[in-house]
């Protein structure tokens, strides 16, 4: 699998092309890949350039080491407060829809490869995620209420995606679950090895990238906005949705693809 690195390795944010796929792996092994302002703009800065790249077509979210994928906010960064520049300001609010769990912040398909423990926003950031992949031996969970704080971000939507007794359990006693227990309700998608957890996300975002890009774009969007929004939000956008793509040049190769009996060639138009 070729890959072209896009950024040095000693950056708090690390991008790497593979394919139609751009890996973008949270660097601070030393802090558990804790999240502070650099790591929050860096991670949003690659969102923009993904959505902005047309030989993009899935994101892959990982972290760097075996402690962890992401232990969450930096409490130091927390009590030494938020400074942004102005020029880090679109990547901060891209970070910050983002996170906030309600399917904004990247247009791509969104996958999270945790290929250790997620914690606290660390969980978060997967939940926040369209996929995931994670390691069968990490711990998951929401153990804010631990420190007298709570999940503020994706764990707002919890309850949308599992049982409300569930989903109470999880953010009010701040205990952790399996990566089995978190498969078997539905919050990740598959679990491998540490090792494998990488080139398995990739491998899931090839199946992705292999259809059409307006599609799958407009089946992200549809999707998380049924699960999230009004149903009457939900027609509007349907109706745009399906007037703009079924009248693509994609969709009329994806139907002469499939007479000809050979792989479609997608235009992203």
């Amino acid at each position: 699998m070729s890959s072209d690195e896009t950024s040095p390795t000693d950056a708090v944010v690390v991008t790497e092309r593979r394919g139609f796929t751009l890996v973008v792996r949270i660097n601070r092994p030393a802090a558990r890949n804790a999240f502070n302002v650099p790591v929050m703009v860096g991670v949003g800065n690659a969102f923009l350039a993904a959505d902005a790249d047309p030989d993009i077509r899935a994101v892959v979210l990982t972290g760097t080491g075996d402690r962890a994928f992401c232990a969450g906010l930096d409490l130091r960064a927390l009590g030494a407060g938020f400074e942004v520049a102005d020029e880090d300001r679109p990547g901060m609010e891209v970070f910050g829809r983002f996170a906030s769990g309600g399917g904004e912040g990247c247009q791509k398909p969104l996958i999270c490869a945790a290929q250790a423990t997620a914690l606290a926003g660390g969980f978060e950031l997967l939940l926040a995620c369209d996929l995931a992949v994670v390691a069968d031996n990490a711990r998951l969970g929401l153990p804010e209420v631990k420190r007298g704080l709570f999940a503020a971000g994706g764990g707002m939507y919890l309850a949308r995606r599992i049982p409300l007794a569930k989903a109470l359990e999880l953010t009010m006693t701040g205990e952790p679950i399996t990566p089995a227990q978190a498969l078997q309700l539905g919050l990740v998608n598959a679990l491998a090895p540490p090792e494998e957890v990488l080139d398995r996300a990739v491998e899931l975002a090839e199946r992705i990238t292999a259809n059409g890009p307006l599609a799958v774009r407009a089946s992200k969007r549809l999707v998380r906005m049924a699960a999230f929004e009004p149903l009457d939000e939900v027609r509007k956008v349907h109706t745009d949705l399906q007037r703009s793509v079924f009248a693509s040049e994609d969709a009329k190769e994806g139907a002469l693809a499939f007479a000809e009996r050979r792989a479609p060639v997608w235009q992203e138009r």
